[in-house]
């Protein structure tokens, strides 16, 4: 999430109301989520099999803000960086960490902040130019959608743009999944007291404006997916993700689920088997960490370690939410509870950080 160039005067202000408004909405998602326990800084797998916790070793992905696991190529996943860059998009190979392919998109505007990119089931991938750091200065937003290449190579790829807006005004978001058996477009919107959940129509048009409706609330976050077979919805934020059943189209029952404690933690995609949920972050050389899902129900695993090359997870809990693995320990409770507070920490120096520097 990088905040775009700010001008003097009122906007300044605006931006750290905005700030200090996030940082309220991550204390109060966290109160109400899992605690997340400290992840190792990922690597390649040892065995190079593919859909591991990997580094993203690419230099000039610096701000990866989304990710999608690839449905043509196994085991390579779709990335992107934040708000300030080109229209370039980059599948990334599990296996090594290494960039594959650059793709550069053509047939579209300068992108403003792209925050999100997810796999279609028409064999496209969706690209979400949604993020409005200053909550609502964009009457408008984009969603770019091309082929996914047969082949992985560097090319230019003639994207078709959709101009998109929302039913009850502008907003900030930063979230776009695309339901893998309808089609249909969905974007998790983002503000002081949380979000919304919006429903796109039936079909993108590229000839006029689509129009999305607020369908459900939902905390704030920083991306979701959906599960391969289109039963259940991952929504992630900095300090936690919860899954929700999918049904008809609407929100079911929610449970927290375990995540690696990352950084600037962005995104979230499933393996394309669903056997696994890989979560990202932004940040030179970042990591994006592998959480088994549960063998016996096919949903995101509450409790244990994420695979090779990962961190422990958070144990998922019930009801209100879990603790780190072993809550049952007193001691490790306030382990956890200490993390948590450090987390938060971390995320106020980086939003304020991210926020100063673009005062200029």
């Amino acid at each position: 999430m990088r905040s775009l160039p700010r001008h003097p005067g009122p906007r300044v202000s605006g931006a750290a109301t905005a700030t200090a408004g996030a940082l309220a909405a991550v204390l109060l998602t966290t109160a109400s989520a899992v605690v997340l326990a400290p992840a190792a800084t990922p690597a390649a797998a040892a065995d190079g099999a593919p859909d591991q916790s990997f580094t993203i070793k690419d230099p000039r992905i610096t701000e990866s803000s989304g990710l999608a696991a690839s449905r043509a190529h196994p085991g390579v996943y779709w990335t992107h960086n934040d708000s300030g860059y080109g229209p370039q998009i980059y599948a990334v190979d599990s296996r090594t960490g290494e960039t594959v392919a650059t793709l550069t998109l053509e047939g579209v505007g300068k992108p403003r902040d792209v925050e999100a990119i997810s796999m279609g089931p028409d064999g496209n991938v969706y690209v979400g130019d949604i993020g409005d750091n200053l909550n609502g200065t964009w009457d408008h937003v984009w969603i770019y959608r091309f082929p996914e290449p047969e082949q992985l190579k560097d090319a230019t790829v003639r994207a078709t743009q959709f101009t998109v807006k929302y039913a009850d005004g502008p907003r900030d978001a930063e979230s776009m999944m695309v339901d893998p058996k309808t089609g249909r477009v969905y974007i998790a919107s983002k503000n002081d007291n949380g979000g919304g959940l919006y429903e796109g129509p039936a079909e993108l048009t590229s000839s006029g404006t689509n129009t999305f409706r607020r369908i459900d609330d939902v905390p704030w976050v920083t991306d979701g997916a959906f599960s391969p077979d289109g039963k259940e919805l991952v929504l992630r934020s900095y300090l936690s993700a919860r899954a929700y059943a999918w049904q008809n189209g609407r929100l079911g029952e929610e449970r927290p689920v375990s995540a690696p404690f990352q950084g600037q933690a962005e995104s979230v995609t499933y393996t394309a088997d669903g056997k696994a949920l890989m979560f990202g972050a932004e940040g030179k050389e970042s990591g994006v960490v592998r959480v088994e899902l549960e063998k016996d129900t096919g949903g995101p695993a509450s409790g244990g370690n994420s695979s090779s090359g990962g961190g422990s997870s958070a144990s998922g809990g019930g009801g209100d939410g879990g603790t780190a693995d072993g809550a049952g320990d007193g001691g490790k409770q306030g382990n956890a509870t200490l993390g948590a507070i450090i987390v938060i920490g971390g995320a106020a120096l980086v939003l304020a950080f991210k926020r100063m520097r673009r005062k200029g």
